[in-house]
């Protein structure tokens, strides 16, 4: 297959996810309480064998697969979606990096949904520069080996299934050089003495909180990978994510797309179909369009990054940068389109126009995504 064409048993999974997410995941995901882990939502995308789809055994997720999912889920439910992307995200780097103990551990509980997951990266003062994150992981002398031990000091902010997740993938400074220099990555789990936390209320209904760290014991054995080369382990899983943010946002392009073309066809003002106005449907062809290009860069971006493209940074950036923005405006207008009846509570365009903002923020905002466009075309030239 190209980049811009998917093959028709992609297709035939992506039916199948979609039928499977209408009968299982919704009625959970409906049931859950805004702003906090929903566990048998996690333990279906498990059951389900979604979550292994991001795990596959023997090697690492293919993008597009990722990509696929993602967007499938986000047509049907959002908070589906996200869930199955925040195991992803908490749990790749103990996938990639972690000891045989450390996966031996987590690995089959996350990929089961029994145990869930926290990337946790992103400080009250280093969110898009996370490079200039301070957790500090204080030397605490030597274990009865001989291997180091710490104890970690400090905040971590807007980290997505906080506090109720049941490990983190900690990025906390070791060295003293700064920027990415002197970081490791901790897998921490709940339960450590020092480690407590609280939700935050966000515009959005997924779970999103602090981590605060009080002396928080860690030793090598929780360390993944080297020591003083986390922050490169945080960019790899970023920019393995990065195009399926863009799915996300062409998952919810596309609901709020076929919400308007419904609602255009049915709705009758000034003597006939709403659908009959040519400002509305040139609306619509607009929106379309938009959709259809994210999809597009989002699939090639998923392509270049499975095959090992020297353009696949920058083809990721593109992806997330224009589909979110696009999501964004497909979104505005459908409910423009619906009028007032889209700005009422439980509405699916008012899910959707609460959902879709805080993408263009999130795992790079856009402007960090324009950045690293436009260092990877000096760096091309």
């Amino acid at each position: 297959m190209t980049a811009f064409a998917l093959a028709a048993q992609e297709r035939e999974w992506c039916a199948r996810v979609r039928a499977l997410a209408v009968e299982r995941l919704v009625p959970l995901a409906e049931r859950g309480a805004p702003g906090r882990v929903n566990r048998p939502l996690v333990a279906a995308l498990g059951e389900l064998g979604l979550l292994a789809r991001v795990f596959p055994e023997g090697g690492p997720v293919r993008v597009l697969d990722l990509c696929l999912l993602r967007e499938t889920l986000a047509q049907v439910s959002t908070d589906a979606e996200t869930a199955l992307a925040l195991q992803g995200l908490g749990a790749c780097p103990v996938f990639w990096s972690g000891s045989a103990a450390q996966r031996a551990r987590w690995m089959p509980e996350v990929v089961a949904g029994r145990a869930v997951a926290a990337f946790a990266l992103s400080e009250p003062d280093a969110g898009s520069d996370a490079a200039a994150l301070s957790l500090a992981a204080e030397p605490d002398g030597r274990a009865p080996d001989g291997s180091p031990r710490w104890r970690l000091t400090g905040e971590k902010c807007w980290i997505s299934n906080a506090p109720g997740a049941d490990f983190a993938t900690v990025f906390a400074r070791t060295g003293g050089a700064p920027g990415s220099r002197g970081v490791t990555a901790f897998l921490v789990p709940a339960d450590r003495p020092g480690l407590t936390g609280a939700p935050l209320e966000m515009i959005g209904p997924h779970p999103v909180g602090t981590l605060v760290f009080d002396g928080v014991p860690v030793t090598r054995d929780d360390v993944l990978g080297e020591v003083d080369r986390g922050f490169g382990l945080a960019m790899r899983t970023l920019n393995l994510f990065r195009p399926s943010v863009g799915a996300f946002a062409v998952g919810m392009a596309q609901a709020a797309l076929d919400a308007a073309l419904a609602h255009a066809a049915s709705r009758t003002a000034f003597g006939g179909p709403l659908k009959d106005l040519q400002s509305v449907s040139h609306q619509l062809a607009e929106m379309a369009t938009r959709t259809e290009a994210a999809r597009l860069l989002v699939y090639a971006a998923a392509t270049a990054y499975d095959t090992g493209a020297a353009d696949a940074v920058r083809r990721a950036a593109m992806a997330k940068l224009f589909a979110t923005e696009a999501a964004q405006y497909v979104v505005d207008a459908a409910v423009q389109i619906h009028g007032a009846r889209a700005l009422r509570r439980g509405h699916l365009l008012e899910h959707l126009y609460r959902e879709v903002r805080a993408p263009r923020i999130y795992e790079g905002a856009t402007e960090v995504q324009r950045t690293i466009i436009a260092k990877e075309l000096y760096r091309e030239a």
